[in-house]
């Protein structure tokens, strides 16, 4: 703890006074243990429960003591006082920092309980479904000790299910699963359909990568309203042109331009004359459609699930479905913008996103790859022209669209618990994000044992090829010792060059990446056997721990002798947390450990943050730079990187966070109509003929309220959805209000805003409209005879985008430079 004593500092933090006054009440629960072990469980759930009062702890010793006593019985653990320190500072609110094999599930499980005896319900926040049922069977006799009542939710649950587990005390889910049944529920036109109960506190697992690297991941839900897929021609004439002729590339590799020469190519051979005029859109879609490409439509694809079946999802395409009246609309319709953003957007999925990088193709389908965990984004796809470009350059079947009916960032979704609290191995190095975004606080809990893991200078080196030679040579060496190493690499292509360089150089070893995360558990749990070498791609969120010895206790002295596990990095990630995860799986517990990372200046991240600045230094024979100022230099470019990633997040945030501010007005009017007679007594004052007939007809008062609810979500869900569409419009050019010297995101504020005051209004007026012209029986209100229809299915996935990266990667940061 001491070594973040001036980061706790610079922070204004009063982490250090926080930690002491925890470790004290920790050692104060030792002297309330007493007689516990002699009571019924009965009477230590009333012991429990007398801790707290109105909603609050008031007795933390006490209660911590119960806890310790409650685990021992319940799962056989006995906590160790860090873990019960880390239940203290979850229960004050804080994420902690607790090192990989510390006990960080227990920790959040006697949190979880802890807040349960206030009276609150809880979510338990996991990065996947699997963890999720994994930890709710591992804790769950520690619940039903203390009376609570839990659950897990995951994708193959129907929807009464769902509500009931929902309605438990502690329920464990997915991050996705949780934030798509909050957008499901946001269908329902009776309130006894809605699936989730709201909950008090979310304790968040692998806190850093839900709360950071994927809080800006759009969840979306989407309707049955197939849209038109990119120009066919498009993929095939994009494969023919010349980079550094037609297009040029980045030095990072993530934003592509169209050069002059290029754009006059396409006008040619598309036979148009000019790609920026209105209109040019036509041309594009004469001849085969991507539809077209081999195969043919997708049916019963299996990349979004939903308790309802399975069916491909996307964005509608940009600029369909819009009234161009509104404001900041184009007068020509953005037909010129269609083509030239999918000449872009083909040039994006041919040059830039590359197979066994950023997706896999498996079983006819693309699969994107989750780069900060290195395993396939379940549920995850590209905004619907760009998913559509990759899957016609790989010549596979093009998913249809459809219509987005809504949407919420995580971030805005752990905005709706009025608590929050979590727990992860990196949490020191995503500090300014969590108190940024959340108001949160982080504490570094101590480890029970003193790690002994030795960290080792980097080992940098000029180029890769010298940097691939020495990894390999340092991994035969270490091997001949009996030593297990774990071999991080950045993605599924570089796992499995480095598998094949070490199986060319007599070394046998097992690989986990993208494409056999299923073998995962069987993978990790040998890998600690003596001699085992295992190449993985990013380690975050597998949550499992590499046991020296592996299975068989009998090896691990062997293994300990040996040094315990080595983790040999290939390159150094974007972020020290993603480095610190990886290191983090040895040492672990107290176990001996050793790490070392392989660096070279043409890495990605030394690219990137080195941009545009110089470095001497002499190599010595091997290519490698031992000197001072160049593990410096490399430090230094990944704190740049970082910087990157802050203000991208910062800057999308501002963005998000309006949309997020209109979504609850929504979402309140939503609850009025669904909760009272709000919408008959509008719909019913504003034709009085209408409304004194069907009363004369002897409906039901309660079929008529309905029928009106009914027609009112109908236009306000249908109305949202339009301007869900809309701001993609703005957000697809607004950064070209800079060239204008106007502030992107004043602007869209002035745009968002505009449209959005009208919303209200076109939604009461269409459903005054309709009132008058539907047919109402006792049956019910007949939307579909005016042509009215719900969408006939609905599905949920999440986008891969980030479209506000000012070109780090984002497929609008491609479109707009070429502008410039």
């Amino acid at each position: 703890m001491a070594g973040f004593g001036w980061f706790w500092k610079a922070m204004g933090s009063s982490a250090t006074t926080n930690q002491r006054k925890s470790k004290a009440t920790v050692s104060m629960s030792r002297s309330r243990q007493g007689d516990l072990a002699d009571l019924t469980d009965a009477d230590l759930v009333e012991r429990a429960r007398a801790t707290v009062r109105d909603g609050m702890v008031v007795d933390a010793p006490a209660l911590l003591a119960v806890l310790r006593e409650g685990a021992a019985r319940s799962i056989g653990l006995t906590p160790f006082d860090v873990q019960l320190q880390g239940t203290l500072r979850l229960l004050h609110g804080d994420v902690i920092e607790m090192a990989t094999g510390e006990g960080k599930t227990l920790a959040g499980a006697l949190a979880a309980v802890g807040y349960a005896l206030q009276g609150k319900r809880v979510h338990v926040i996991t990065v996947n479904s699997y963890l999720a049922g994994r930890d709710a069977e591992w804790m769950g006799p520690l619940f039903t000790l203390f009376g609570l009542t839990y659950g897990a939710v995951h994708e193959d649950l129907d929807a009464a299910t769902r509500r009931e587990i929902y309605r438990r005390d502690i329920v464990f889910g997915a991050v996705n699963e949780m934030g798509f049944d909050v957008l499901r529920d946001q269908l329902i036109t009776r309130r006894e359909d809605a699936v989730l109960s709201p909950a008090d506190i979310a304790v968040v697992d692998e806190a850093d990568s839900v709360m950071v690297d994927e809080a800006l991941v759009p969840l979306v839900l989407a309707g049955s309203e197939p849209g038109p897929a990119p120009a066919g021609r498009i993929t095939d004439l994009v494969r023919t042109m010349v980079e550094g002729t037609h297009f040029t590339v980045s030095d990072d590799r993530r934003s592509v331009f169209l050069t002059d020469a290029g754009a006059a190519y396409v006008e040619s051979r598309l036979g148009i004359e000019s790609l920026y005029a209105a209109g040019a859109g036509d041309p594009g879609r004469s001849g085969s459609s991507e539809g077209d490409a081999p195969g043919g439509p997708v049916e019963g694809d299996d990349a979004a699930t939903t308790a309802g079946g399975t069916a491909p999802g996307a964005p509608a395409p940009q600029g369909a479905g819009r009234d161009d009246d509104r404001p900041g609309a184009t007068p020509d319709g953005g037909a010129a913008g269609d083509l030239l953003s999918q000449v872009n957007v083909a040039l994006h999925a041919q040059h830039l996103l590359v197979r066994d990088v950023h997706y896999i193709v498996r079983d006819g389908a693309v699969a994107l790859i989750d780069g900060s965990r290195g395993r396939v984004a379940e549920l995850q796809r590209w905004p619907d022209g760009l998913q559509a470009a990759v899957e016609a350059k790989e010549g596979l079947r093009v998913t249809d669209g459809g219509r987005i009916l809504d949407q919420i960032t995580v971030q805005a979704l752990l905005g709706r618990y009025p608590q929050k609290c979590g727990m992860t191995g990196t949490a020191v190095a995503a500090s300014d994000q969590l108190r940024q975004f959340y108001g949160l606080s982080v504490s570094v809990i101590d480890p029970n044992v003193p790690t002994q893991r030795f960290d080792e200078e980097d080992h940098v080196y000029v180029g890769l090829e010298d940097r691939d030679r020495a990894v390999i040579d340092h991994i035969v060496e270490v091997q001949a010792t009996g030593q297990p190493q774990l071999v991080g690499t950045q993605d599924v292509a570089e796992s499995e060059a480095v598998a094949a360089r070490l199986r060319e150089a007599g070394v046998e070893c097992t690989v986990l990446n993208a494409k056999n995360h299923e073998a995962e558990a069987a993978v990790i749990a040998e890998a600690g056997r003596p001699g085992r070498v295992t190449v993985s791609t990013q380690m975050a969120g597998r949550g499992t721990d590499i046991k020296l010895g592996g299975r068989d206790e009998r090896e691990r002295d062997e293994v300990v002798a040996s040094g315990g596990l080595r983790v040999v990095g290939v390159g150094r990630f974007r972020s020290r947390r993603l480095d610190n995860q990886l290191r983090g799986r040895a040492g672990r517990q107290g176990d001996p450990g050793h790490a070392v990372f392989f660096v070279s200046l043409e890495d990605d991240m030394v690219s990137v943050g080195g941009a545009g600045e110089e470095l001497r230094a002499q190599p010595d024979e091997d290519g490698r730079l031992p000197q001072k100022k160049v593990l410096q230099f490399v430090d230094h470019c990944q704190r740049v990187t970082e910087g990157q990633m802050l203000d991208i997040h910062a800057t999308t945030w501002k963005y998000n966070k309006l949309i997020a501010d209109q979504r609850a007005i929504v979402d309140d009017r939503r609850s009025t109509l669904l909760d009272t007679s709000a919408a008959w007594d509008d719909l019913s004052y504003h034709d009085v003929d209408k409304a004194a007939a069907l009363t004369a007809e002897g409906i039901p008062e309660d079929v008529l309220h309905q029928a009106a609810r009914e027609i009112m979500l109908y236009h306000l869900d249908q109305e949202w959805s339009e301007h869900l569409a809309y701001l993609d419009d703005i957000r697809e050019s607004i950064h070209l209000r800079a060239i204008a010297r106007e502030s992107p995101i004043d602007e869209f504020h002035r745009l968002s805003i505009a449209a959005f005051g009208e919303l209200a209004e076109r939604a009461v007026a269409k459903a005054r409209e309709t009132f008058s012209s539907v047919r109402i029986t006792r049956d019910g209100v007949d939307l579909d005879g005016l042509g009215l229809h719900r969408p006939s299915a609905t599905w949920t996935y999440m986008v891969n985008d980030n479209p506000l990266s000012s070109g780090g990667g984002s497929v609008v940061g491609s479109i707009v430079a070429m502008f410039r």
